[in-house]
């Protein structure tokens, strides 16, 4: 795959000019369509024969300050699914784009991010869909019903899929010429699910740290990122004033692996970090130096989720450099906080893996970190996993798939993400793998989005691109995303307040704040589909894409 990228590399610094880093265009000429029927009529529309089920929807125009004016479908799939469908009222250019739903859903909201450059999307001349995977809120008393789990695993964005596209025939009297698919986390995992399960519904699919092997991440993962940070008195012992000194060791352990000492770990594979380093040689010093309880925390988390006889439990474990982007996910900022990671861990095990569910719950203390516990979420993991390296039937219609992580994701480790990239290849071949999958790893990137690396990127149009022109992405130019709140991006996952204008999206508690974080400078590195990394030429600024050039 290598060549093949660094031929596609110097094709493309030829069109630009011979240096620069330009983005793909490529995107197909398509002709704006029309609306064949009023807007109103698509809520008279029976969809039950597409989706399969009895379904109702509503239908009424939108108009939005600097918007395209859309036709809004807002419907429900039997039992339960709820899904909105926003069709351009002029001017569709014959695409359809549907997004993802992140943690365990239960909200409905399009959110079609990574859309910098991206024309169709940034215009409103593009349909727009997401569902809220049937069932509502944060309560996981829905995994009590088989029929909601199935909703969640794999149903709902399928059927959501069935229903917006008989929607878009009705309005526009034709079929969309191309179909995507974007998610990240648990959206990733849907991503996934599509491309392996329901191959002939989009054309062009990306996903963004894939939850792909949902049952081990929501309890091995986190249970462990959970019962490791807790002490015997049930407070945590990790807080967050003791991430900068460990992410500072991190650094000085790593950093210069790649000839460039700038802040962020290119590659975390290669970075050994041993935590003892930290360790306080007199008194605890919040912030400078850590307990060895402390110590022994941050090297078991580094370890990863394992049995008593030392056999890992999940295909990788966080990176070394993800350190600051741990707090608020299972490190609290002070002592009475709480760890968010022992919240997924208990819902998910509790009432969405086994059938009957544990007659006496389990905590993150008290669940089995045992080989024969895996086994007994097989049924589950054949539901909900999207760990299925066949992908044959999407490849044979012409499908392209872009996967895409953080390596400093407190979420998820990056390295489930590289393992389906290379079980793809075990099981397809290399050269057939890499004719229609590509993957991209961006140093610093938190989850889905933020960190204090080079976080959003042209993803969409490189996708579409890609489908559309047959332009595979080689690189994607990306840079450091503008703070949401004291200076740290909000988790892509988990709890959030929801956003302005969010349609339908119940009251959720907000994440617990994160520390102010030091003010970064604007910085643009490109990153290179895997595993051509990025590599300084000796010139220029480090802060600038064109001081980067592509290398094994």
């Amino acid at each position: 795959m290598l060549k093949t990228i660094m031929l596609a590399l110097a094709a493309w610094f030829a069109m630009a000019g011979g240096g620069g880093l330009a983005q793909a265009k490529g995107l197909a000429p398509l002709a704006p369509v029309a609306p064949v029927a009023a807007c109103a009529d698509l809520a008279r529309i029976d969809l039950s024969g597409a989706t399969g089920a009895p379904t109702r929807q509503e239908a009424k125009s939108v108009t939005e300050a600097g918007a395209k004016p859309y036709c809004q479908v807002s419907g429900t799939i039997a039992p339960a699914i709820r899904f909105e469908v926003r069709l351009p009222l002029d001017g569709w250019t014959q695409r359809y784009l549907q997004t993802g739903c992140g943690g365990l859903c239960g909200n409905l909201r399009i959110d079609a991010g990574k859309a910098e450059g991206c024309a169709p999307v940034t215009d409103g001349s593009i349909v727009l869909a997401s569902t809220d995977m049937g069932h509502q809120g944060m309560d996981t008393a829905w995994g009590n019903d088989p029929q909601k789990r199935r909703d969640f695993a794999e149903r709902g964005v399928h059927v959501t899929a069935l229903a917006a596209k008989a929607l878009i025939k009705a309005f526009y009297g034709r079929d969309p010429r191309y179909s995507y698919f974007s998610g990240c986390s648990d959206g990733g995992r849907e991503a996934l699910i599509e491309a392996q399960r329901y191959p002939q519904d989009f054309d062009g699919i990306a996903a963004g740290a894939p939850a792909l092997n949902f049952t081990i991440q929501n309890s091995f993962h986190h249970g462990w990122l959970a019962k490791v940070n807790t002490g015997a008195d049930g407070k945590p012992v990790l807080l967050a004033a003791d991430m900068a000194p460990l992410h500072k060791a991190a650094l000085a352990a790593c950093d210069g692996n790649d000839g460039l000492v700038d802040g962020q770990i290119t590659d975390p594979r290669t970075c050994r970090v041993d935590p003892a380093v930290t360790l306080c040689k007199g008194a605890y010093q919040p912030g400078k130096c850590l307990t060895a309880a402390k110590v022994e925390a941050a090297r078991l988390i580094y370890q990863g989720a394992r049995t008593a006889q030392g056999q890992p439990l999940e295909v990788g474990p966080l990176q070394p450099g993800s350190e600051m982007n741990w707090i608020g996910v299972f490190v609290p900022m002070n002592a009475d906080g709480p760890i968010m990671s022992g919240m997924f861990a208990s819902d998910t095990i509790n009432h969405l893996l086994f059938t009957p569910n544990p007659a006496t719950p389990y905590t993150p203390q008290t669940f089995p970190f045992t080989l024969d516990m895996v086994a007994q979420e097989q049924p589950a993991r054949a539901l909900y996993n999207a760990d299925n390296p066949d992908l044959s039937g999407f490849a044979g219609r012409g499908g392209k798939l872009i996967l895409w992580h953080g390596w400093g994701d407190p979420h998820i480790s990056p390295i489930n993400t590289i393992a389906y990239f290379d079980k793809v290849g075990e099981a397809m071949g290399a050269p057939t793998r890499d004719g229609f999958v590509r993957m991209f790893l961006f140093p610093g990137m938190g989850h889905c989005s933020g960190g204090d690396g080079p976080s959003e990127f042209p993803l969409l149009q490189g996708l579409m691109a890609w489908v559309e022109s047959g332009e595979a992405p080689a690189v994607m130019v990306a840079h450091r995303a503008k703070p949401t709140h004291e200076g740290a991006p909000l988790p892509a996952d988990g709890p959030m307040k929801p956003p302005p204008g969010a349609t339908g999206m119940p009251k959720l508690p907000m994440m617990p704040m994160m520390p102010p974080q030091p003010t970064l400078p604007p910085r643009s590195r490109p990153v290179f589909a895997y595993p051509a990394v990025a590599h300084y030429k000796g010139t220029g600024s480090i802060d600038e894409a064109a001081s980067f050039e592509a290398r094994p």
